[in-house]
């Protein structure tokens, strides 16, 4: 009895120390669509850390959604660190995922991690990438020795990385549904897209891409800021669907927006669009206007890289300091532009 009790207890607690370096949101049984979804946050800039929990909220609480959270951890595994390429855990989430939602920058998972992006790829299951998932992975590894880290964003996301087209910081991004498609079901409910980050430039989409969305650079960070012409002729693709090819050669389709910094999410049609997204890429039927309302208060930091070696140890984030319940604010960064565009603490 004893030694069963023991290994209950081990058992116990190998789950939860398992669990502590993601966060889980178990979908409402009410409201279960029997999807499971995995956030993969990570990167230097845009906050991913606070947005892919609040997005795990409105599709577990709202739409029924099982998501898991994964987080960049330090080395040594005692705080979140988006500034650590490696520190993304909990790869092998994936395995019983049916969705990808992810928005890192410049990962370099270790082998054995990589392995599960790649069975996840090879099994044709869709992703949703936003923001830097154009460049989400770095280094010299490889998913099942046919895509490079690299290539990542070219040939699963449908771009890399290419070149700020609107001024960071200072221009900002609206959102043009592209005329043609406007029937599309991602784009149900989907009329007034802003974000103050700026517009991304974008060479590589072909034919076989499916454009939604284009951005108008706008001369300000304020939502109602004009047009720069000169700009936004061509506008650039803001939103698309990318067919891609596995490692294996197994056929499977993304859809990306190249929005997704924190402060962009204030935007309650950014946060549709993507809802809609995690619906229609998993086979269910996206709502006529998706309930896409903070489960709970959201303040998001303004975007920017993080340099100071003491910031993230001082502040010692937790993923239950994102759970239910919570609405955590990190100190705004130096040198960030005003936007009160957003809700902040009373």
């Amino acid at each position: 009895m004893k030694f069963l009790t023991i290994c209950t207890l081990l058992f116990s607690f190998s789950v939860s120390a398992e669990h502590h370096y993601i966060l889980h949101f178990p979908s409402d049984d009410s409201k279960d669509r029997g999807k499971s979804v995995v956030l993969v946050s990570g990167d230097e800039e845009y906050r991913s850390e606070e947005s892919m929990p609040m997005l795990a909220k409105i599709l577990s609480q709202k739409h029924g959604f099982n998501c898991k959270v994964l987080f960049s951890w330090d080395e040594s595994g005692k705080y979140i660190d988006p500034n650590n390429p490696q520190g993304v855990k909990g790869w092998h989430h994936l395995e019983d995922a049916d969705l990808m939602i992810i928005g890192t920058r410049y990962r370099n998972p270790n082998p054995e991690d990589a392995k599960f992006v790649t069975n996840f790829l090879n099994a044709g299951k869709p992703v949703i990438g936003i923001r830097t998932s154009t460049h989400a992975f770095n280094g010299g590894g490889s998913f099942g020795e046919k895509i490079s880290f690299g290539e990542f964003g070219p040939l699963i996301i449908g771009e890399g990385w290419v070149s700020h087209h609107g001024k960071h910081k200072k221009e900002g991004a609206r959102g043009i549904i592209e005329a043609s498609n406007a029937a599309h079901p991602i784009l149900k409910g989907v009329t007034d897209v802003f974000g103050p980050s700026d517009v991304y430039e974008i060479k590589s989409l072909t034919e076989k891409d499916t454009i939604l969305m284009r951005g108008a650079v706008t001369t300000t960070l304020e939502p109602n800021s004009s047009f720069v012409d000169e700009k936004n002729d061509p506008m650039q693709p803001l939103a698309w669907l990318h067919p891609y090819e596995a490692p294996n050669g197994k056929k499977g389709i993304t859809f990306c927006t190249t929005m997704g910094a924190s402060v962009d999410f204030v935007s309650e049609d950014l946060r549709r669009l993507i809802v809609n997204a995690a619906h229609h890429l998993t086979g269910l039927k996206v709502p006529n206007r998706a309930d896409v309302e903070f489960v709970d208060a959201f303040y998001p930091s303004f975007y920017g890289f993080i340099r100071e070696d003491e910031h993230w140890p001082s502040l010692n984030r937790q993923p239950e300091e994102y759970g239910l319940g919570k609405s955590p604010r990190a100190p705004e960064l130096k040198g960030s532009p005003e936007w009160p565009f957003r809700d902040t603490p009373k």
